[in-house]
Order: structure tokens, then C-alpha cells, then sequence
């Protein structure tokens, strides 16, 4: 186990060099002038000179490159063009409301998914596996972004039972445990989950399809087991694959979710890359996808880590 878990983490360093070298990349072949939201229209050509010096974007890609990546590693991801403060500070609050937004989201999906995917798959071909496997092929097939803006119009705007954005009263970004802040919880993580639910409950049910097609069920059921015994075994077999679909998906919402916290003003990492986007700031864009694209690799580790604990023929193959 030990030998396995160090080789996926000796695995895993080049596979993040490249990650880092793929984000710096992309960011600088983005059409466009950095320095257009710092300088005034007027500006003389020798200020820009001056400005792209104290940027750095003076240097040659590759020194930028290493450069960059050498104050990364040190945690210094540079300062913010836009707000002239650490872009480290700036994405660290970002990432902690993205987590906990995608984690609950995650956790929604994951147990309605299951749910759906466990009962669809033991009463296969009948009326209940057709009713959950429509509900899953809707969860995947709706656009979240407008699900989202319904859920607003219908919850918050109709009804007036939940805020419809912001993450806390007044447009706060402080979060705070109580149930004010909660409310503003709802509706995002809500709209989150549907995809999660849907992918989740179809991988769910066709394991649980194939799973009780096995000969082993067939002797635990020739042996006396009732139901839920079986139930149990299912369970169990299912439950890596499972875990590593809902581990997938959690990397996916970390990165993916820009559209959502947009629709919802949501102060996490994807309302913090569209403002860098149009606002061509380079070192928080860079920064901002360095650190969820390194959250992804970090959490596929985590899971072909966990995968392993609970079934040791994956170390084995």
C-alpha cells in the first residue's frame, strides 16, 4: 500500500510541471494587452515599457516561465494587475468558497445519483428504472447556467423563499456558519448538483446491472442470502467505481463551475477567473488555474488512493 501510494505521487510530479506549463501557456497566447485595465488610453509608450518591466512581461517566455514557477512553488503567485494585491490572498478566499460550494454539490449528487442508480439497477427493465434513468438523462441534459437562472426566477424572485445571490446578506463574501449565510447556499449548490447526480446514477446503474448478473450472486442467493445481504455485496463492489466517478466530478465543479457563481454572484474561483478574464489579468488568471488544475490532480491521487483501501486488486493491477 505504501509502495503504491508513493509511486502514484513520483507519478504525479511531472504530470503537475506540465499542468503548470500548459496554464502559463495558454494564458499568454490569449489575445489581448495585460497592462490594458492598469494604463490610461493615453498612456506614452515609454510608461508601458516601464510597466512591462515591473511585470515582467519585458522577459522572454521562457524566463517568465521559470520565474513564475519558481515563486509558485515558494507560494508567491504574484499580484493581482486589477487590485494590486497578492494574487495568492485573492485566490485563497475564492478557493475556500468554491470548495465548500462544490463539495456540498458534490455530496447532493453523489447521494441522489447513488440513490437513483442502486434502485434503477436491482429493479432493472421495469417502470422504477425507467422513471430513475429519465431523471438521470435530465440532470445531464439541462444546462445548468439556465437551470440555475429558473430556480432564481421561480425560488427568489416568485416565491421569495430564498436570496437569489450573493454568498451572505448584503452581497457579503464573509462566510459564516449560521443559517442567513445557508440560505445563500441553496439555490448554487442545488444547480451544481444536477450534473454530478445525473453521471453519478448512470455509472451507478449500469454497475449495479452488471454486478447482479454475476455467477457470485447467483451462489449467495442459492446459498440462503436474502435481500438486503445481497444488497450489501452490491454495494461493496460498486462502491470504488463509485467513489472515483464522485471524486472525477468534484475536480470538475472545482474548475467548471465559472458559469454557475456568474448566474448566482457567487465569490468563489469561477466569478473570480471572469473577472480576470475580461479584465486580461494575467497573474491572477495564472494563479487562479494553477491552483484548481492542481487541485485535480491532487484529488485524483486522493481517490485511486481511497479506491485502494477499499478494493487492493486496484494496487495489484
Amino acid at each position: 500500500m505504501i509502495t503504491y501510494i508513493a509511486k502514484r505521487i513520483v507519478y504525479t510530479l511531472p504530470i503537475m510541471f506540465g499542468v503548470a506549463f500548459v496554464c502559463f501557456l495558454l494564458v499568454h497566447m490569449a489575445p489581448g494587452d495585460p497592462l490594458v485595465s492598469v494604463l490610461p488610453p493615453d498612456a506614452s509608450e515609454q510608461l508601458k515599457q516601464q510597466m512591462m518591466v515591473i511585470y515582467g512581461f519585458d522577459r522572454p517566455y521562457h524566463e517568465q516561465f521559470l520565474r513564475w514557477l519558481g515563486r509558485a512553488v515558494q507560494g508567491d503567485l504574484g499580484t493581482s494587475i486589477r487590485t494590486n494585491r497578492a494574487v495568492s490572498v485573492e485566490v485563497s478566499k475564492a478557493v475556500a468558497n468554491t470548495l465548500m460550494l462544490s463539495a456540498v454539490a458534490t455530496f447532493i449528487g453523489f447521494v441522489l445519483g447513488s440513490l437513483f442508480g442502486f434502485v434503477a439497477g436491482y429493479f432493472r427493465d421495469t417502470w422504477v428504472d425507467k422513471l430513475a434513468s429519465f431523471i438521470s438523462v435530465i440532470g445531464v441534459s439541462v444546462p445548468h447556467y439556465w437551470l440555475g437562472m429558473i430556480l432564481v426566477i421561480i425560488f427568489a424572485a416568485t416565491l421569495g423563499w430564498l436570496p437569489p445571490t450573493g454568498a451572505g446578506p448584503g452581497g457579503s463574501d464573509a462566510w459564516e456558519w449560521n443559517w442567513e449565510h445557508m440560505r445563500h447556499l441553496v439555490l448554487p449548490a442545488i444547480t451544481m448538483s444536477v450534473i454530478p447526480m445525473g453521471i453519478i446514477a448512470r455509472t451507478v446503474r449500469a454497475l449495479v446491472a452488471e454486478i447482479l448478473s454475476q455467477e457470485f450472486v447467483s451462489g449467495l442467493r442459492a446459498k440462503g442470502l436474502d435481500d438486503f445481504g445481497i444488497f450489501r455485496h452490491v454495494v461493496k463492489n460498486a462502491a470504488p467505481t463509485a467513489l472515483a466517478v464522485m471524486g472525477i466530478q468534484l475536480g470538475y465543479l472545482l474548475g467548471g463551475s465559472i458559469l454557475i457563481e456568474t448566474v448566482f454572484s457567487w465569490p468563489g474561483t469561477g466569478l473570480l477567473l471572469n473577472d480576470a478574464i475580461f479584465q486580461r489579468d494575467l497573474p491572477l488568471l495564472q494563479g487562479t488555474i494553477l491552483v484548481l488544475a492542481m487541485f485535480f490532480v491532487v484529488l485524483n491521487v486522493a481517490v485511486d488512493v481511497l479506491q485502494t483501501a477499499l478494493d487492493p486488486r486496484v494496487a495489484r493491477s
